[in-house]
């Protein structure tokens, strides 16, 4: 999912924040205490960038209870900016 803010960018820069995400490294203890590797920040151009990957049952209407389990988890990764939040 790409939020309003993504979305309305240039397609280049579109492409350019995809590959970043498709790319992205850069966990730490710090910033992925539980090692999840769920949730990165970046910036390009001067502006601070999400990504998250949120964790639903198959029908996407609640969190999955079993978020391990592919039978029971629908995974959305979303990517904003960070004013968005």
């Amino acid at each position: 999912m790409l939020t309003i803010g993504v979305s309305a960018l240039p397609r280049e820069d579109v492409v350019r924040i995809q590959n970043i995400v498709r790319a992205y490294d850069d966990f730490t203890e710090e910033n992925d205490p539980h090692q999840e590797h769920d949730f990165g920040s970046f910036a390009l151009n001067n502006v601070t960038y999400y990504w998250k990957i949120d964790y639903y049952d198959a029908e996407c209407q609640m969190g999955s209870d079993d978020p391990a389990d592919p039978g029971k988890t629908t995974r959305v990764l979303t990517i904003l900016r960070a004013d968005e939040y």
